[in-house]
């Protein structure tokens, strides 16, 4: 159950790689709002699919206020990927239900992270994709355990709970005589 979000350069030149992070921002910019009420994969998805035209639109302007003309084609469906490292999360490869916006002749690099859980939305720093060629072994995944998504503000709440609690103060001093 998880949308992934591709945005592919025209190239590897450093322009055509700024330009692929502008429209990124852009468009994260945008989608945020949308997607802050959205608690599921299917309502993640009907927004998707509801906003496909405003995706490409603003890609569009983004590379236009850029002096460029690509092209800009954007896809939402099912797309192979290989395996890819997230922040500390592996997903193996496969099949993946994908938005997918590629500028110009998409053979640059691409940006990456997942729509759905929505991580893109609080973190977008972390998304690279891994070298898999002679270092499998350290990212096997065992298909039969599920995916295990972590909160980073959860972990950051309970670190702070933790650091606030007084071992000088007794809890029996609170409890009503």
């Amino acid at each position: 159950d998880i949308i992934r979000f591709h945005v592919r350069a025209n190239s590897d030149t450093k322009e055509d790689q700024e330009l692929k992070l502008k429209v990124r921002d852009e468009l994260l910019a945008v989608m945020t709002e949308k997607f802050e009420n959205s608690f599921s994969i299917d309502e993640s998805r009907k927004i998707v699919k509801e906003n496909l035209d405003e995706i490409k639109a603003i890609s569009e302007r983004v590379i236009k206020e850029n002096n460029k003309d690509y092209l800009v084609n954007v896809f939402f469906g099912i797309d192979y990927f290989p395996i890819r490292k997230y922040g500390n999360m592996v997903f193996p490869q496969g099949d993946y239900e994908t938005l997918l916006v590629t500028i110009g002749e998409g053979k640059g690099q691409n940006w990456w992270c997942v729509m759905f859980p929505p991580i893109c939305f609080v973190d977008i720093t972390h998304s690279h994709a891994i070298e898999t060629e002679g270092e499998l072994d350290k990212y096997i995944i065992d298909e039969n355990q599920p995916l295990k998504l972590k909160s980073k503000t959860v972990e950051l709440i309970n670190k702070l709970k933790n650091k606030t609690r007084n071992p000088l103060i007794k809890p029996e001093i609170f409890r009503k005589q």
